[in-house]
């Protein structure tokens, strides 16, 4: 199983060790700061985190020696178009590591919806211009955030150059050819936010959290603003997973790394709202590939709770058994039994953005 487990949040990093027995406190960085994502990347450990430093704009820092001192790396930027001034970068939202062949490759998404690539460990970006041209992106728009952003990246094991990534609001976007052209693909969702005449317009659909099953890449799955979907064909149709309980809203989903058919959500209450059903926080687990759930609650509040799980803030270790998820109340759990049983590690943190496992 994994040992360490990465925990993003508004006042800092912090980073949890396994004994085997049970999980501590290993470190603490940017004490105060916020930290909107999170890699350790498996091709050679080094680890990375964004910061949102507010004024100071946001940063990027490189650890090699897992945590205990960091080296600032550039930052993406946006060109200007002419007679007109750049975007400002408000947000690394997602970090990303390239193929196993592909050293110092780094993908990052970012608000207002650039997607960057780097081939020098961050040292310096380059916006990919072929997604960020697309004359689609006109249409695209905030969802949480008053700007578009790219918050999920996946990387096909199989094969580096195909690339699929989740844009709020923008669709669903693959490559097959390491980035040079892009194609939306959202057969099969649909936006119930927008007129009817638009409701199955690909590239304004509002993913919110893009997974896919790293033994098994053409099975991916989706948590959306109107409900959940998956693909079994690479992403390049939808279909709509109706049976999930108690709600087809949510942010997060986590995907079995192993088992195709098993993935886990984290449902709520839509729009103004965004607290659990019923002030009673629940995992929602399928094993059949949507056709059933269960709803677990156990090791949960179960009254008055109002912890709302990010989309980053779910994430599966690669036994498949261990799950971590952090809440914007400061709570965080961990399940060494695929969520039968869920334990408290922690319910006094800042607000979590990002959990991760390494």
């Amino acid at each position: 199983m994994s040992t360490l487990l990465h925990v993003a949040t508004r006042k800092g990093l912090f980073t949890y060790a396994s004994t085997g027995v049970e999980w501590d406190v290993q470190s603490a960085s940017f004490i105060g700061d916020p930290v909107s994502a999170v890699l350790q990347d498996p091709r050679d450990e080094t680890l990375y985190a964004a910061l949102n430093l507010g004024h100071f704009g946001c940063k990027l820092r490189r650890s090699e020696d897992g945590g205990e001192s960091w080296t600032e790396c550039a930052v993406p930027t946006y060109d200007a178009a002419e007679g007109e001034d750049a975007p400002a970068l408000k947000l690394i939202w997602c970090l990303e590591a390239g193929g196993v062949d592909q050293p110092g490759r780094l993908w990052a998404g970012t608000i207002p919806g650039g997607l960057f690539v780097s081939d020098d460990r961050g040292d310096s970006w380059k916006l990919v211009r072929s997604l960020w041209d697309r004359p689609e992106r006109a249409n695209w728009f905030g969802g949480g955030y008053d700007e578009p952003g790219i918050h999920s990246i996946v990387v096909d094991p199989r094969d580096r150059d195909r690339l699929i990534v989740g844009v709020s609001c923008g669709g669903v976007w693959v490559s097959n050819d390491g980035g040079d052209s892009w194609e939306c693909t959202t057969e099969g969702m649909y936006a119930e936010y927008m007129p009817p005449d638009r409701r199955n317009d690909p590239s304004i659909q509002d993913p919110h959290r893009l997974v896919h099953c790293p033994t098994m890449p053409d099975v991916l799955w989706v948590q959306h603003h109107n409900g959940v979907f998956r693909s079994t064909d690479g992403g390049r149709t939808w279909g709509e997973i109706t049976a999930i309980e108690p709600s087809k809203f949510g942010f997060a989903v986590g995907v079995h790394p192993l088992e195709p058919m098993t993935a886990w959500f984290v449902p709520g209450v839509k729009d103004e709202c965004r607290i659990p059903v019923d002030g009673s926080l629940a995992v929602a687990r399928t094993r059949d590939g949507g056709q059933s759930f269960d709803v677990l609650r156990r090791g949960l509040p179960q009254h008055h709770a109002y912890d709302l799980v990010y989309r980053h803030a779910l994430d599966v270790a690669a036994d498949g058994d261990h799950l971590a998820i952090g809440s914007t109340t400061g709570n965080l759990w961990l399940t060494s039994n695929q969520g039968d049983r869920w334990e408290a590690l922690s319910s006094t943190l800042p607000p979590i953005y990002a959990v991760r496992f390494a």
